[in-house]
């Protein structure tokens, strides 16, 4: 008498209940603070009319990140991921509801939006390791890559539409803009609660400064990983057109403010189509090869965008940069986490995310710097050659990075 064959685990991340509540949880979030995010610069400007103060906004929140690097990583290789999420979420919604309370007071000093911003952006820098590193808990590795396409979709779907929604819930009254995102956050945190707690081995060793630098040693010890890290940092570094926008809608495409609004969600809508492809279409081969291929592009279309003087060359340009972004980060990110041994996840992820922020912050401010010296076309279309040149370099340097083969299991 035969037996039947076990079944092959789903490559559908959403066939995993675990990851339909956490795909939800991201959903939630990403609204959440894309519609605090618009309402708290609106705020800041209504009360002081100092445009410095916007800029320290993004210095508030990333700042816990960078300076509890060492310790949110070993956390979330330490607790249950899950729950560290939950208190993460909770501290957020109570920084909503204390937004919430300064707009309801009307007071005329932003010192407590800023002391809210600050533990904000603490709860963020744990909540990032932890949640990077839940994903491959929830689904095994053949569903991984599905799992980081789709949950990237969220956020790229709710940074296009949160925004909007931001502002015109602001202009109701800020009180709804802040309650939507205290609501929003309390949904949230609902769903963190239903993931079903999954296997992860935890780490327990004595903490030292050997399980501390963790992180920063498997990151160094490991090609793979480190080509895939580094990678997207100097791409992002040299490609980041994004903080020219506006200069670009009224200076070069003599464009107005609906036109940077479309210029501004085309790289969110390249990516969704993408990430629709991909869930339709996985990348089963050659995903190092790939991997620097849409590195390339994504260096090709910006410097695409840069030289382009009509806004439906740039416009679908930018679309273009988001698709070759999607590609890049399902692969690079499915790469490093099933690269990563699960004791260390958390703290690989910890330098990620910091590594990541840091890039984009630091894209703005060298795209800003050079567009000052030799212009903004002269800035985006250098970024754009560097971001090439990037790909080139890096695949040379990380040969096993670029033989990388499957995204479901390590394949050379």
């Amino acid at each position: 008498m035969s037996t039947a064959a076990p079944a092959e685990p789903s490559r559908l991340a959403f066939s995993y209940t675990g990851f339909r509540f956490f795909w939800l949880t991201t959903l939630l979030v990403s609204f959440a603070v894309q519609i605090m995010s618009v309402s708290i610069a609106w705020q800041i400007y209504d009360v002081t009319g100092n445009v410095f103060l916007l800029g320290l906004v993004g210095l508030s929140l990333f700042l816990p990140a960078l300076l509890l690097m060492l310790v949110t990583g070993l956390t979330a290789d330490r607790f249950n991921r899950r729950l560290i999420m939950a208190v993460c979420l909770s501290v957020e919604l109570l920084c909503a509801l204390g937004f919430l309370a300064f707009v309801n007071a009307e007071a005329h000093e932003v010192w407590p939006i800023f002391g809210i911003l600050v533990v904000l952006g603490t709860a963020r820098a744990f909540w990032g390791p932890a949640a990077q590193s839940l994903a491959p808990n929830l689904v095994p590795p053949e569903a991984l890559s599905n799992a980081i396409t789709v949950n990237a979709s969220a956020w790229q779907a709710a940074s296009i539409m949160g925004p909007a929604a931001g502002g015109l819930l602001y202009g109701i009254a800020p009180t709804v803009a802040f309650g939507t995102g205290a609501a929003l956050l309390l949904l949230a945190v609902v769903c963190v609660l239903l993931i079903p707690r999954p296997a992860q081995r935890e780490s327990h060793q004595a903490t030292s400064l050997e399980t501390i630098f963790g992180g920063f040693r498997y990151i160094f010890s490991n090609k793979v990983v480190l080509g895939a890290i580094s990678l997207d940092m100097f791409a992002v570094l040299m490609g980041g057109a994004v903080a020219l926008l506006p200069v670009y809608a009224k200076d070069i495409l003599h464009a107005g403010p609906q036109e940077l609004g479309l210029l501004r969600a085309a790289p969110g809508i390249g990516a969704i189509m993408m990430a629709l492809w991909l869930t339709r279409f996985p990348i089963r081969d050659h995903a190092g090869k790939l991997l620097f291929l849409f590195v390339g592009l994504f260096g090709l279309f910006t410097l695409v965008f840069g030289l382009s003087t009509t806004v439906w060359i740039s416009i679908p340009a930018l679309a273009l940069v988001g698709a070759a972004d999607m590609v890049s980060v399902t692969i690079r990110e499915t790469i490093m986490q099933l690269w990563t041994p699960e004791e260390v996840r958390g703290r690989v992820n910890a330098v990620n995310s910091v590594f990541i922020g840091a890039s984009n912050e630091l894209g703005e401010f060298r795209a800003g710097t050079v567009a000052h010296f030799v212009g903004p076309v002269a800035a985006v279309a250098i970024g754009g050659v560097g971001a090439i040149g990037i790909a080139i370099i890096w695949s040379r340097i990380f040969p096993a990075l670029r033989e990388q083969r499957g995204l479901d299991k390590k394949m050379a």
